[in-house]
């Protein structure tokens, strides 16, 4: 008669618990803009990759000041003559087959956008809630899809009000839905523009652009960049996020090479509690460079919180 080892069920178990490790972990921790570039793909397709976690569909690049709000989108579409609503099947295609959370951007380097004052501000989150989020309009430029959040990248205009917008945006939560607001200053701290907003503490990521900057990594630069580094996981949000370009093109200066951000990069800043993953800048320069299949296995936080609250029951009694 052959003996059952009492050790089967440890290894057993400790296979099954390797397993579901390595299931969570495969989840992103990446977040990328898409919408600036016509031949960067679908956004479906760009979810199917698997390499995203948060997609950022971009720009709402006018509002506010009495302005009629309009969006880029590049090459892709037309969303102010209805020319986009075939985007809501591939938001809830991300959204549901692929657990991808999907965020309006509002701003971006180029456009007309402000806030005048704080009743500016609750017109444009109420614009913002009926043609992109839960409420409802006649005139949804992308679909009827509801996106997640609203994400601020605010690089010109006014400095004024944001803070006002973040508040409106946020009442709009429930418990059912909330809606995730998301930020991304430049990494001099404070921001210019988003700082006041970023400290009513009620972001729940910033994707901070770590390039075109004093403050970007390069070897020669590591005392600054991660003092800065420090200085944002800081501030009272969720999580913060490393903004990165996706490829030399991407940016004017502030690019590091996949190798370089999981071997000299990475190890400076996985260690806080607040680290959340990165960001790139742009899925275009990330389909050029195939970045993120590059690093996607380096770049989550390496907490597994979940082991600290998983029973394992015996396989077998022995």
């Amino acid at each position: 008669m052959a003996i059952r080892s009492p050790a089967s069920p440890l290894l057993l178990a400790a296979c099954l618990l390797l397993a579901l490790a390595g299931r969570l972990r495969a989840e992103s921790c990446i977040a990328v803009y898409w919408g600036q570039n016509g031949n960067e793909g679908s956004l479906r397709d760009a979810c199917a990759t698997g390499y995203y976690k948060y997609v950022l569909v971009a720009f709402l690049n006018q509002f506010g000041g009495g302005q009629i709000p309009q969006m880029n989108l590049a090459g892709h579409c037309d969303p102010n003559s209805g020319g986009c609503t075939f985007l809501s099947s591939d938001i809830i295609s991300c959204q549901q087959d692929y657990n991808v959370t999907v965020m309006l951007s509002l701003g971006g380097g180029i456009g007309s956008y402000r806030l005048v004052s704080e009743e500016d501000a609750r017109g444009v989150a109420a614009y913002i809630w009926n043609n992109f989020l839960g409420g409802s309009s006649a005139s949804r430029p992308l679909g009827n899809a509801v996106l997640d959040g609203v994400d601020f990248d605010i690089e010109g205009g006014s400095r004024d009000h944001w803070d006002d917008l973040a508040r409106f945006l946020h009442a709009y939560s429930t418990p059912e839905r909330k809606v995730y607001l998301s930020a991304a200053p430049q990494c001099p701290i404070p921001d210019y523009y988003l700082q006041t907003a970023i400290d009513t503490g009620l972001f729940d990521y910033l994707w901070v652009q770590f390039y075109n900057n004093y403050c970007q990594y390069s070897p020669s630069n590591v005392g600054t960049f991660v003092q800065v580094w420090n200085q944002w996981t800081s501030t009272n949000v969720s999580k913060v996020f490393l903004g990165l370009p996706a490829s030399p093109q991407a940016a004017g200066s502030g690019y590091v090479a996949p190798d370089g951000l999981i071997n000299n990069v990475l190890p400076l800043i996985k260690g806080s509690e607040k680290y959340g993953g990165i960001m790139l800048w742009s899925r275009y320069y990330d389909v050029l460079n195939n970045y993120s299949a590059q690093v996607k296995d380096y770049v989550c936080p390496n907490d597994l919180s979940f082991t600290s609250t998983m029973r394992i029951e015996p396989l077998v009694k022995v």
